[in-house]
């Protein structure tokens, strides 16, 4: 028998043995073969046979499965057994679904919990990884500089210099070019940025060069991505008001888009309103619908990364703070609250986010309520959730739905003690 027929008949065995709960034939199997196998035809791993084996649906679709739904004490040391041995958590079969996903729906508690806690402690591994390795790449880029350096010397260059015949631009000039604006009201309208700022940007600049498409129920982008939908306005008036529950507060908000939330802040009457946004047309469009001219309003035109600083130095403090950006990944939230939420926030005050993290799926969406809350924690934040049902969706016009779970979870946090 060849190697590659060996492997397959190995693979095939570990599935039918998962999907029995054999717990030794699985251990002795693991010996020889993967946790990670898929079925070609179903594209199940040993841990959707486990756990499929219980759904009496997909029962003609698993070699040698069950007749009946087992005991989910088996099940349960079966996935035990795989996700020791390296299984993956989210791994999709040809039907678009997870293991946690076949577990949720077939209603086995127990092993969907398992199933959540292993993709917790996944994602809060492969994170750690990730920190790791940035820092190495960090270091190698100091050792250049201060070879580099070695090799220049040390050159100083002055304010107004030139180089070689170049006109030299200092760092104190860059910074003073992409840093950002101050704040600005209806008194103050000349607050405009540099026509190529989005060239100083790199983690979401295809977006901000992206033209938008109003409408007045969607805020799409140029692929008919839905940055924002007037379903969301319930859940954003409920941030407001738990974020700001009396009159006089000073609040801010990332993130613009339609402008639902903002809306909903200013029902609240702040004493300050301070509104991130870095999109050139979602700018003009809060022109033309008169924010600039609010009273109390500072709009700052940039990404938060650019402005936080800017509002750090000015002495900002604030009583409610509000995160809800498009096109950036959760590195980028958990930056803010790092960094922005315990550098601006009164100590007594409140920071709320728009929690879509891993909503296309329920599996992922409990995963990273996990995940947040232990980063938020370790920030020094404390987390309430309050759960919304979440209305009936139209996704007409929308490219793709990113909205697939029935309970929205609204998070309040303030610092820990």
């Amino acid at each position: 028998m060849d190697t590659d027929t060996e492997e397959k008949l190995l693979a095939q065995s570990l599935l039918i043995a998962s999907a029995k709960h054999d717990i030794n034939a699985v251990r002795n199997l693991l010996k020889s073969t993967s946790a990670k196998v898929q079925d070609a035809e179903t594209g199940y791993t040993p841990l959707h046979a486990a756990v499929a084996s219980c759904d009496p649906k997909a029962n003609d679709r698993i070699a040698g499965a069950l007749d009946k739904p087992t005991e989910e004490d088996k099940v349960v040391e079966i996935v035990k057994i795989l996700l020791e041995n390296g299984a993956i958590w989210n791994d999709l079969d040809q039907n678009n679904e997870t293991p946690g996903c076949i577990a949720f729906r077939v209603g086995l508690k127990n092993v969907y919990e398992l199933i959540v806690a292993a993709g917790v402690r996944a994602e809060l591994l492969l994170d750690k990884l990730q920190g790791l390795q940035a820092t190495d790449d960090d270091e190698d880029d100091d050792e250049d500089m201060d070879e580099a350096e070695d090799v220049e010397g040390d050159q100083t260059v002055p304010a107004s210099t030139t180089v070689n015949g170049d006109e030299k631009t200092t760092q104190k000039e860059i910074d003073a070019h992409s840093g950002a604006p101050l704040p600005t009201n209806g008194d103050e309208k000349s607050n405009e940025p540099p026509e190529d700022y989005i060239d100083h940007w790199d983690s979401n600049n295809d977006f901000l060069r992206s033209s938008l498409v109003f409408t007045d129920t969607q805020l799409l982008d140029s692929s008919s991505n839905a940055v924002m939908m007037d379903w969301e306005t319930e859940i954003m008036a409920r941030h407001a008001t738990t974020l700001i529950p009396k009159p006089g507060l000073r609040a801010m908000n990332v993130g613009h888009g339609m402008g639902i939330v903002d809306t909903e802040i200013q029902k609240h009457n702040p004493a300050e309103h301070h509104i991130i946004e870095a999109h050139p047309a979602v700018i003009k469009s809060m022109r033309e619908k008169g924010w600039f001219d609010k009273p109390g309003v500072h709009i700052h035109q940039g990404r938060w990364q650019d402005v936080v600083p800017k509002l750090i130095e000015q002495g900002v403090v604030l009583d409610a703070v509000y995160y809800d950006t498009f096109a950036e990944d959760y590195s980028a939230l958990r930056d803010f609250f790092n960094e922005a939420v315990i550098s601006l926030m009164d100590s007594k005050g409140l920071f709320g986010f728009y929690h879509g993290l891993g909503a296309d799926r329920q599996v992922c969406y409990d995963v990273y309520t996990k995940v947040v809350e232990l980063d938020l924690m370790d920030a020094g934040l404390e987390t309430e959730w309050e759960e919304i049902p979440v209305p009936t969706i139209v996704w007409e016009g929308v490219r793709r739905s990113y909205w697939n779970v029935d309970i929205y979870r609204l998070p309040v946090c303030k610092f820990v003690g």
